[in-house]
């Protein structure tokens, strides 16, 4: 189970991150190819928005697409080494604020202050105790009409298989459903839950889409199980990443 430790044992040290992140969007046929493939598609109606919070972001994988579609951007990651290495890599984007937290706190961040809290390819390590007070604090620091888009561990859905879990680093203590419940406990609404087979067989993981509260939206809830994630990317590498030049 990935504790807190052995997320800052990974991230600040043990990893070489010598491809700032892209060595996990190879499947994708890189960062932007998933990106504008895999991920904008899901969120491109939650953007622009005014203030973005981004959880984990690492060496910037995701905040370099993140930067175009905001006023003001906040990076918040438990590694010093990511924190500082995200200043160097954007020091020229003066909207944007780099932040180390202990790996659960958001205390930094005002109340009702953000409208789009984002979190890619990070939250999947993280156990169901750390969730619950990241779930808790997010639905604080959103607006009225703000949204959280969290990709995190499926672990205990019925049919995953554990030794995929495993092998992923997935924590084992997270679910669709426990997420739906952290979610509603603090206050929130869920929107869309779906269940992907990241780089696996089974639905090891979960992108779970919420609101601070329930009128932001008409749609009602929706849980997708969707086996087909690894065949989106290969599609999405062999027809989209060629395009993707610069």
């Amino acid at each position: 189970m990935p504790e807190l430790s052995w997320n800052l044992a990974i991230w600040n040290h043990s990893h070489g991150w010598e491809q700032d992140g892209e060595e996990w969007s190879v499947a994708w046929g890189g960062a932007r190819a998933q990106w504008y493939g895999a991920i904008y598609p899901r969120i491109n109606w939650t953007l622009p928005a005014g203030r973005i919070l981004e959880i984990a972001p690492g060496y910037g994988r995701w905040t370099q697409f993140l930067l175009s579609y905001c006023g003001e951007y906040f990076g918040v990651d438990l590694s010093e080494r990511c924190v500082d290495r995200c200043k160097r890599r954007f020091r020229s984007a003066s909207r944007a604020h780099f932040m180390t937290n202990d790996g659960q706190s958001l205390a930094m961040i005002p109340d009702d202050y953000i409208d789009l809290v984002f979190s890619f390819d990070s939250l999947v390590h993280v156990e169901a105790d750390i969730l619950w007070e990241y779930i808790r604090q997010i639905h604080r620091k959103l607006t009225r009409t703000g949204i959280a888009f969290l990709h995190h561990s499926n672990a205990l859905e019925e049919s995953v298989d554990m030794q995929e879990v495993r092998a992923n680093a997935r924590a084992e203590s997270v679910s669709s459903s426990s997420l739906k419940d952290m979610v509603e406990d603090a206050g929130g609404s869920v929107l869309i839950q779906e269940e992907i087979n990241w780089g696996s067989k089974t639905r090891i993981d979960c992108l779970t889409t919420f609101s601070k509260t329930a009128a932001i939206t008409d749609q009602s809830y929706q849980l997708i199980k969707n086996d087909q994630f690894m065949a989106e990317a290969t599609l999405i590498r062999e027809h989209q990443s060629p395009y993707n030049c610069r």
